[in-house]
């Protein structure tokens, strides 16, 4: 895994006794360097802290999982906002995203191995016995075939595999009879129908019932397959055939990742996003780490750990090559054209690409994971979670957060591969950030809009799966572990499957004569010693073919070290004692240069003057001078480290890299001009749609922990100037639509009134609730099943006359989240909200919540006062069609800066300028890649006017809307 920090190439010691080399390939790491460990100035945790740490992750865990089995089994997942579970066919179709749901219970299988992780075998064996009794593999339901494979045959896996550890271990599961491998190998034959393909790549779904072609199938008409989804398999499919002894489902794993390596471009040796599984041809021809690609690549190294394979270990190598040349721009991963890899496919990441710090740990490769994690870790940072989607200057691009696990992943890998206890520290701040935000009375709710705090009501099994796995492997000490996770390799899904299975079954894989290497300190005697021992492993004839990753070689039942030849080097991971030099603070600086990357403000170096005490000249260039087209100014720009992106809409992009710069001063240079050209851009900037609100219920037993998301007003009260926002508790109004003079007035005034929409125009409603007495007012959709998880938002538009007269806030709630209030009036008769701009710190007692809000908006808001353009609100795609009559008015947010044809938007480290995007408190680092928003604006003039009117297509949309609107329905299609 990753490599022997601290050791010196070629020292000879006397071997210690060790076990079985594989285990320390487990993505459960050995412990780290005690050098950095004890880095000055570092920090260390107390251990007290890490165990209290480590305790609230097993509550957080009993939080979600206790209500999960309380109020959602056996449906496959919770529904946290209401409690209930999301069963498929009765809850409104989320598209591709429900294919992860094949009423199997889903949630439970997905984390059966973690209950072991987490020391919990009375729940383990009480959760297999009810897999076991009550789980149907037999459904007919289609689902994808990459999420039943990795969340459900994997979960069935990883439970098996567990099992037999405990059972050998004598105290439970001694009932176990290979149970749920009985039941993996039952899913495994009803997923091989998938493969009927000429290629070998599989049909992205099948019928769990009736396979692919069979007429009552419903599927197997699919001509296209992301890369991940064919190529993340062999893992699964191959325990699976070395678990049983069928060789067949391994054989079809490998014919699948044989066909994408054949498919692959060969002069740039990227692969693409979407491929087609009859012809092989690249459908989407863009390649990233990402969503659409990111496990396949994960799978070809693991793929090597755990079977042994040299060819795996050489196309991953290859891949690596060509990511690290083309994709990798420290600390950003951005994606490329596979036949014009130095041509960007975009100038946006998605968050999927977090795991790839933790896979260049197990490469060995830990400067740009350190570098990547703490790009990462600064957006987190910045929005409390990692958007779906967020720009080269760390803005959000999409605002949606899944509660996604792949940051957390990095996180416990660098850690254990560096020792460092800031990781403990980012750890702390996940755990902080999830209770604090995403938890919930029935569980964790995913983030509907990292911007607003709005939730979602959703809790996906992988949060189950391999969050809290992760979070509480990073706390834990061996002594707290019932088992060692070192024999155990995580799947992408965090599923553990025992490395004991490489030597088990061999029916297929050729024997791994290179070990793979980046093992941690000591390795090198327990290499050897391995050696010298089991000779079968590896025949004495080919003793001089092992790796010189720790650059040494070793003769069986010896200790004497030779210096090997580094040309077997690049068939093995690298030593990080290459990469990582003996410098206790050497993790810490890599990570300084990045603290700034998305503060508030971008950093101005020290003045070429200061520096040379007044004795160099100043910046040559000024931002006010530059032009694009002229050859000199690029060339002076070259020099001063900022280099050009050119987008399809025909501007450039300026991306500055300190590093790249002729000299120190050049690159200070450089970071002025950039300064100087965020602020001629913040200068253009207009004001683009209302971004989304919030609303927050604040009283028991919610206390601030349940966010929804809501539609503003283009009339009353701004809640962007109102910090504070509104606060109080809410009433039904009389007439319910609110479009006549309201009749219970006693019971409106100073409270926040609660309407059906309908009837009357929206300033009317207004104005009526105002005259009662009213404080705010919520407006409820009576579209039945509407949400805000479906539909586009919009703004509530005033009805053509001046409304300056409105001074209350005015909100619009799609049904579903209007439903969880009225419900909660129902159950609990008091209920108070909160509505404002975005969410505000959650305080648990209450009692101090007022104080709380008032420090966090003093606190928060000069960083997240503005809301990008390119946060896209409604997606063209998102929005029904076929209305007759259409209540909605589209602002074009169109500006002359859009129409400039020289318009330049810059990026460096810290900075990413837009052309038309407001930020009157972040000028100095706002984003250019700006996305046409789509809100709709409502004008109510009858009662059948539908919330899901169709908006006719705006002329302002960039050309690649369409291609990121593909990317983003992959994303949720694939959830990987």
């Amino acid at each position: 895994m990753s490599g022997a920090a601290g050791r010196e190439r070629g020292s000879a010691q006397p071997a210690p006794r060790c076990r079985r080399p594989w285990r320390l390939l487990a993505l459960g790491l050995l412990s780290a360097s005690s050098v950095l460990a004890a880095a000055p100035g570092a920090g260390a945790m107390s251990k007290e802290e890490k165990r209290r740490l480590g305790n609230q992750v097993l509550e957080m865990f009993d939080h979600a999982y206790t209500n999960y089995m309380e109020h959602a089994y056996p449906a496959d997942e919770l529904m946290p906002l209401t409690c209930r579970g999301r069963v498929r066919g009765q809850e409104p179709s989320r598209g591709d995203v429900d294919d992860a749901l094949g009423k199997f219970s889903l949630t439970l299988i997905d984390t059966l191995d973690t209950l072991v992780v987490l020391n919990k075998t009375k729940e383990f064996e009480e959760a297999v016995k009810k897999v076991i009794k009550d789980v149907n593999l037999d459904n007919d339901i289609v689902v994808s075939v990459f999420e039943t494979n990795i969340r459900v045959l994997g979960g069935l896996l990883g439970g098996h595999s567990v099992a037999i550890m405990l059972k050998e271990k004598g105290e439970y599961m001694q009932w176990y009879s290979g149970e749920l491998l009985h039941m993996a190998k039952e899913l495994g034959y009803k997923l091989l129908p998938a493969f009927n393909t000429t290629s070998g790549l599989p049909y992205p779904r099948v019928n769990l019932k009736f396979g692919v072609r069979h007429p009552e199938a419903r599927t197997g008409t699919e001509t296209d397959t992301c890369t991940a989804c064919a190529g993340t398999l062999i893992l699964e499919f191959a325990a699976l055939s070395r678990f049983t002894g069928t060789s067949i489902f391994e054989e079809y794993a490998r014919k699948a990742l044989d066909f994408i390596w054949e498919k692959r471009q060969r002069s740039s040796n990227l692969v693409g996003v979407t491929i087609n599984i009859h012809t092989g041809d690249w459908v989407r021809k863009d390649s990233g780490v990402g969503a659409g690609i990111d496990s396949y690549y994960e799978y070809l190294l693991k793929a090597y750990v755990l079977l042994g394979d040299d060819s795996f270990l050489e196309r991953f190598n290859t891949h690596y090559d060509a990511i690290m040349r083309y994709i990798s721009q420290p600390p950003l991963l951005l994606d490329v054209h596979i036949h014009k890899p130095m041509l960007n496919a975009r100038t946006w990441m998605d968050s999927l690409l977090a795991f790839f710090p933790g896979l260049q740990v197990l490469k060995g490769d830990i400067r740009p994971a350190i570098e990547t994690h703490e790009m990462l870790y600064q957006v987190i940072k910045k929005h409390n979670f990692l958007p779906e989607a967020f720009t080269t200057d760390f803005r959000v691009h999409w605002a949606q957060h899944p509660l996604r696990p792949e940051f957390a992943e990095s996180t416990y890998f660098l850690y254990k591969a560096t020792g460092d206890p800031y990781y403990l520290e980012v750890g702390k701040t996940l755990i902080e950030n999830l209770n604090k935000y995403a938890r919930v009375p029935c569980g964790f709710a995913a983030m509907k809009d990292v911007r607003t705090g709005s939730h979602e009501d959703r809790m996906d099994s992988f949060f189950l799966a391999e969050m809290f796995k992760y979070l509480y492997l990073l706390f834990a000490d061996k002594e707290d572990m019932i088992f060692d996770i070192e024999d155990y390799i995580f799947t992408t899904e965090a599923h553990l499957l025992p490395l004991w299975l490489s030597t088990t079954n061999q029916t297929i894989s050729k024997k791994n004569t290179h070990f793979p290497g980046s093992y941690l300190k000591g390795q090198k005697e327990r290499l050897c010693n391995f050696y010298s021992q089991h000779e079968n492993v590896i025949p004495v004839a080919e003793t001089d073919r092992i790796p010189s990753v720790v650059g040494t070689k070793c003769w069986p039942n010896t200790t004497e070290y030779t210096e090997l030849d580094d040309s077997n080097f690049d068939w093995t991971c690298p030593n990080t004692q290459i990469l990582f030099p003996n410098d206790p603070m050497f993790a810490q600086s890599i990570r300084e240069p990045l603290k700034n990357v998305v503060d508030k403000s971008c950093p101005r170096g020290i003045s070429r003057a200061e520096e040379s005490l007044g004795s160099g000249p100043k910046p040559p260039l000024r931002a006010r001078d530059f032009m694009a087209s002229n050859p000199e100014h690029l060339e002076i720009l070259k020099k001063m480290g900022v280099s050009l992106i050119h987008l399809k809409d025909g501007r450039v992009q300026l991306v500055q890299h300190a590093v790249q710069a002729a000299s120190s001063l050049d690159a200070e240079d450089g970071l002025r001009f950039m300064q100087e050209m965020i602020e001629l851009s913040s200068q253009q900037q207009k004001e683009q749609q209302l971004p989304p609100r919030a609303v927050q219920i604040v009283s028991h037993p919610f206390f601030g922990r349940v966010v929804l998301t809501a539609g503003p007003a283009q009339f009353g009260m701004d809640l962007s100037k109102h910090k504070a926002g509104t606060r109080g508790f809410v009433a039904t109004i009389k007439p319910y639509n609110g479009c006549s003079e309201i009749t219970n007035p006693e019971a409106v005034k100073e409270k926040i009134a609660l309407m059906q929409r309908g009837q009357c125009m929206f300033a009317e409603k207004a104005r009526n609730i105002q005259k009662a007495g009213a404080i705010g007012g919520i407006v409820i959709d009576d579209n039945e099943g509407s949400s805000s998880d479906t539909a586009p938002l919009f703004q509530m538009a005033g009805d053509g006359k001046n409304t300056d007269d409105i001074t209350i806030p005015m909100l619009f709630l799609f049904n579903k989240e209007g439903n969880i209030i009225l419900d909660a009036i129902r159950e609990y008769e008091a209920v108070e909200v909160l509505l404002s701009d975005k969410a505000k710190d959650r305080d648990l007692e209450m009692d101090s919540m007022d104080q709380n809000l008032s420090e966090n908006d003093s606190h928060k808001q000069s960083s997240e006062e503005t809301t990008s353009a390119s946060q896209d609100v409604g997606l063209a795609s998102e929005e029904p069609e076929g209305e007759e009559n259409s209540d909605v008015t589209q602002p074009d947010p169109l500006s002359p800066a859009h129409a400039d044809s020289d318009s330049v938007s810059i990026s460096n480290q810290d900075s990413y300028i837009p052309e038309n995007e407001a930020s009157t408190q972040e000028p100095e680092c706002a984003q250019v890649d700006n996305q046409a928003q789509e809100q709709k604006t409502e004008t109510e003039s009858d009662s059948k006017a539908n919330w899901d009117n169709k908006v006719q297509p705006m002329e302002s949309i960039l050309a690649d809307w369409n291609e990121d609107i593909e990317a983003f329905e992959m994303m949720e299609k694939d959830e990987l």
